[in-house]
């Protein structure tokens, strides 16, 4: 009976590892602490409960990159901009392109969010600044 609990919540934690979730805006911290402007993650999911999943990109105040980082362009899904914060994200390197202003929230799909006539932000991000 042990072992067949124990499997039980062996496998329940590898699944929920497998779900994601958004955290609160006020819960933006880097792993050593540090209050974070935004991250962003590269999966989204049609359940909000399943956004902000996979690899991530911490933006921190004041954080200024023109150009995304090695395998990060084009490649943002889901994101959270903390309190009293605004991350401005461009469509093209080098702050060309499209621009877009998201305020302090949750942005669980980036496909939601328009870019213009029959776009969307989601995997459109090159370059972005993030102040707080």
């Amino acid at each position: 009976m042990k072992i067949t609990v124990s499997l039980l919540l062996l496998s329940t934690l590898c699944f929920m590892d497998l779900n994601a979730q958004c955290p609160e805006p006020n819960a933006l911290i880097d792993v050593d602490g540090n209050k974070l402007c935004a991250r962003m993650w590269e999966d989204s999911s049609i359940y909000n409960e399943q956004s902000c999943a996979g690899a991530y990109l911490d933006a921190y105040p004041k954080s200024d990159v023109p150009i995304m980082p090695p395998g990060w362009n084009d490649r943002i899904s889901s994101l959270v901009v903390a309190p009293r914060c605004s991350l401005t994200v461009w469509s093209r390197s080098k702050k060309e392109g499209k621009k877009k202003k998201f305020a302090s929230g949750i942005y669980y799909r980036l496909k939601e969010v328009s870019l213009g006539l029959l776009r969307n932000w989601n995997d459109q991000i090159s370059g972005y600044y993030c102040e707080c």
